[in-house]
């Protein structure tokens, strides 16, 4: 058996009205996490991926931040979109102004479009993932920087 959308929309629903806080489901390899409120924070952990060489891999270096910037991380495991539609602007772009409940992108986890907002009032100042890309849970998505 495995999980449709339809069955996670009642999963969701019956948590928002169910006194739980959490919930913790594991399926054929597939685990869902979720916890009250208006957005799923976790879900779907990937399996974790093999390792193709003893030696640890080089890390990547992170690119320069300018300091004072707010980063806007992922709610979700998913695929990231910076549009809501194929062939549609963008919801944001760099030096776009946001507020704290402006959608900055959608990600899409199991055929659900999640809505991902700033959480900052500022101007978006860096995008660090490309459009269709997959995010992981805490990924940063984008920098805020906020206004003063």
């Amino acid at each position: 058996m495995t999980l449709t959308a339809k069955d996670v929309a009642e999963i969701m629903r019956i948590l928002e009205q169910s006194s739980f806080d959490e919930l913790s489901l594991e399926m054929d390899g597939v685990k869902l996490k979720l916890q009250r409120g208006s957005a799923v924070r976790e879900a779907l952990d990937p399996p974790p991926a093999p390792s193709l060489s003893p030696t640890s891999p080089e890390p990547i270096p992170e690119p320069p931040i300018e300091s004072g910037l707010f980063d806007v991380p992922s709610p979700l495991v998913g695929i990231f979109y910076l549009a809501p539609k194929p062939g549609e602007p963008p919801f944001v772009e760099l030096g776009s102004k946001v507020k704290e409940e402006t959608a900055i992108g959608i990600i899409e986890v199991m055929k659900l479009m999640n809505t991902v907002r700033s959480g900052v009032k500022g101007e978006v100042a860096e995008i660090l993932v490309k459009n269709g890309a997959a995010v992981e849970y805490g990924e940063i998505l984008m920098r805020v920087r906020p206004e003063a």
